[in-house]
């Protein structure tokens, strides 16, 4: 059900939002790491990193289409807090069309350049051929993640946070039982993992669909969908591109630096393919907790109520600063038993205890820019968001090829230009924040 939330007390109001998406974010996730859990415990470790180069490629892709969401959800948003029906259907529509042309497009440009890419990582010879065969297979459901994203997108723009994470609950099983059936039973391998990817994927879509049709009347728009409104992409570009170019400055700087840890061997690779995962994980619900401020302040910006938007970031940097301090806690104590959940091999499985261990304190920095980042993005001032992730990626790799390359480090040079990264973001960011926080 849709939810206006220009109403109510705001801090629990965040909180009720934040759950599910970060629930649903945490099924998702289950995708990518229930497929590196059994194949590094069931298969090998070869296939643990050939998965896990394919990861930040695929997602680069996805997150540039999910930018493009995004940036239309803050439109959706504001246009339903203004209580325009008409603009938010048509919004829909076009951002719908636009990312069925874009995400078909891209699939098949990179399913024909799978081994120029692959090579431009320095996949190591020993996995190139199975790598390859796994990248074209997840490349195949590009199109039913951004279907599902852009439903999930439009439906949180409307007040909407739980009905996607029924559906991914759903998804989920699907996939953790397609895994275990085409890897152990059909012995399949890593290709098992990514079929199974895309059959979940793909079935998450269905459910999203069938739920539209019967519970959210203003979705229902028969011949509307068709409607694609030349001038209403412009705008959606206008905010979309930018959001898009910042998820996939992100991602970018991920491939740099996955390319860069390729250089020292299989087990660094396989290591650093599940501490990832574990990334993902404990980054995700800081991200979900900016989102919702970006939800919130977005239906208030159309609503014109300031005092409430500036109430919502207080709450949401409180959430996110919360957090940050629980998750340092949990890596850096468990950092063993986190990293036997997803191989056996005792030299892969120290290479991860010394990166979290090594990390864990510093995951209080990026809690911080993810709130300021929900902030702006929620008044509809992208370029900051876009301006600071570009500083935090340049200086993430600058710093893990210096300390590489040049100072002979291991997996520990990442938690190191990690950090470098989100000190600069937040160099970037404070004082704009503050700015504009006084004159609004």
């Amino acid at each position: 059900m849709t939810k206006d939330l220009t109403k109510g007390k705001v801090l629990p109001l965040l909180i009720r939002f934040t759950v599910p998406m970060v629930l649903g974010n945490v099924f998702q996730m289950t995708y990518n790491a229930v497929d590196s859990i059994i194949a590094g415990r069931y298969v090998g470790k070869e296939a643990l990193a050939a998965i896990g180069i394919c990861g930040p490629v695929t997602t680069l892709f996805i997150l540039f289409l999910n930018g493009l969401c995004l940036g239309a959800s803050v439109l959706m948003g504001t246009h339903y807090g203004a209580g325009d029906m008409k603009l938010l259907r048509r919004q829909v529509s076009t951002t719908m069309l636009a990312g069925v042309f874009f995400s078909l497009s891209l699939s098949v440009i990179c399913v024909l350049l799978a081994e120029p890419i692959l090579a431009l990582l320095h996949v190591d010879e020993g996995i190139f051929t199975l790598t390859r065969a796994y990248f074209r297979i997840i490349l195949c459901g590009m199109v039913f993640t951004f279907f599902y994203n852009f439903f999930s997108s439009t439906l949180r723009a409307l007040g909407d946070a739980v009905t996607p994470l029924l559906f991914l609950m759903v998804s989920a099983v699907l996939n953790v039982l397609g895994d275990l059936f085409f890897v152990i039973v059909c012995r399949l391998g890593a290709h098992g993992c990514g079929i199974a990817t895309v059959i979940s994927e793909a079935l998450s879509v269905v459910f999203c669909v069938f739920y539209i049709r019967k519970k959210v009347p203003m979705l229902n728009l028969g011949k509307e969908w068709l409607i694609f409104d030349r001038g209403m992409l412009k705008q959606t570009v206008a905010y979309g591109w930018i959001s898009a170019m910042q998820q996939s400055t992100v991602q970018l700087g991920k491939i740099c630096v996955q390319g860069i840890v390729n250089t020292l061997g299989i087990s660094i690779t396989a290591a650093f393919t599940a501490v990832t995962r574990v990334d993902d994980f404990t980054m995700t619900p800081t991200q979900n907790i900016g989102h919702s401020m970006t939800a919130l302040m977005a239906q208030n910006h159309g609503a014109g109520n300031k005092k409430r938007m500036k109430e919502g970031f207080r709450a949401g940097m409180l959430l996110e600063i919360t957090y940050g301090f629980l998750l340092f806690l949990l890596c850096f104590f468990f950092a063993g038993p986190i990293m036997r959940l997803f191989t056996k091999d005792e030299e892969v499985i120290l290479h991860g205890i010394k990166y979290l261990r090594l990390i864990a304190p510093m995951y209080l920095l990026p809690s911080l820019t993810n709130g300021i980042q929900g902030y702006f993005r929620g008044i509809g001032d992208l370029k900051i968001t876009l301006f600071s992730s570009m500083v935090n990626m340049g200086l993430r790799v600058a710093f893990a090829a210096l300390l590489v390359f040049g100072f002979h480090f291991g997996i520990e040079a990442l938690p190191w230009s990690y950090f470098a990264g989100w000190a600069g973001m937040l160099t970037a960011e404070v004082p704009l924040l503050i700015r504009n926080y006084r004159r609004g």
